[in-house]
């Protein structure tokens, strides 16, 4: 996979593309397609770690895709480095000028620029592409400014592909992806209440800046890591209403008509389509009979894909 560094370990120079390219959509490719088709430098993606609203505001702010996952991505893109700039309360007092000097011309050396056109830098986003342009004619760089990509609903945005995913809606989120979304997890022990049930589970460790879709029970695909076989699964994705009200919110993957040991494995999850919301059942037997529905429910979608 491409190297994940810090300015100081980048390969130079660079031609650069600037922003935060999360979910990494249409628009996105655009502006990275400027610096790839350059040979002015190492094509290089520069995105700030952790979000600028983290640290001003104490946010928390859900990723699309985590910095690794982002990696696999940008490789097919023809990226050849991923440089996160760590953000901090010094980069956030820089103006606009100096970051531009310190960060994007003394450590990374840049040759090209891309930006879309709704980036903004520097102190109080004080840089627009207007200043960045001034910068860049002053330093003889080249500079691309990407026009916002739209479509019939309005701007292709990260934001947008988060409301979609966040609704349950994983078409959608496919479609504005240009790719599935998935999320992995490392399968650690749980209460085993599913088995005795008739229904075992792998109860999913998942990192907890990934954003994940809205709360219900979804058709799913599971796969293990760097493994080649899919398996159709129904996955419950929230709070345990029936068995454990109290409990914090979880994600558990049954997988249809498999006998699986997957202790200590890691799974990459597919969530293909919400089956329905979570509800409180009267009592386990009610609740085993309904995830035996929505076994059935998942197995007839998953078997038209």
């Amino acid at each position: 996979m491409i190297p994940l560094c810090s300015p100081s370990q980048a390969c130079l120079p660079t031609a650069i593309a600037l922003g935060s390219f999360d979910g990494l959509h249409a628009g996105h490719k655009r502006v990275i397609k400027e610096i790839t088709n350059s040979d002015k430098g190492v094509p290089t993606v520069v995105s700030f770690w952790p979000h600028p609203r983290e640290v001003l505001y104490g946010e928390s702010r859900l990723r699309l895709d985590l910095p690794s996952e982002k990696g696999a991505l940008l490789e097919t893109l023809g990226v050849k480095q991923l440089v996160l700039v760590p953000f901090d309360h010094y980069l956030a007092e820089l103006t606009a000028e100096k970051f531009f000097n310190e960060v994007l011309i003394n450590k990374l050396q840049s040759k090209r620029i891309a930006v879309g056109a709704n980036f903004r830098f520097g102190k109080n986003r004080e840089g627009d592409p207007y200043v960045l342009k001034k910068l860049c004619e002053s330093a003889d760089l080249e500079l691309s400014i990407v026009p916002i990509l739209e479509d019939a609903q309005g701007r292709m945005s990260s934001s947008r592909i988060r409301s979609e995913l966040k609704q349950g809606n994983l078409k959608a989120t496919k479609d504005l992806l240009g790719r599935p979304y998935i999320f992995r997890g490392l399968v650690i022990p749980g209460k085993g209440l599913g088995k005795t049930i008739g229904w075992p589970t792998a109860n999913l460790q998942v990192d907890g800046r990934k954003l994940l879709p809205g709360i219900g029970v979804y058709a799913a695909w599971a796969t293990k890591l760097n493994g080649k076989n899919k398996f159709p699964a129904v996955m419950n994705l929230g709070p345990q209403p029936t068995i454990d009200p109290l409990a914090p919110s979880a994600v558990e993957v049954h997988l249809l008509n498999q006998e699986i040991d997957l202790t200590q494995n890691e799974l990459i999850i597919e969530p293909v389509k919400r089956i329905r919301s979570q509800k409180k059942f009267k009592d386990l037997n009610t609740l085993s009979e309904q995830i035996g529905l929505d076994a059935k429910i998942a197995q007839e979608i998953l078997s038209k894909i």
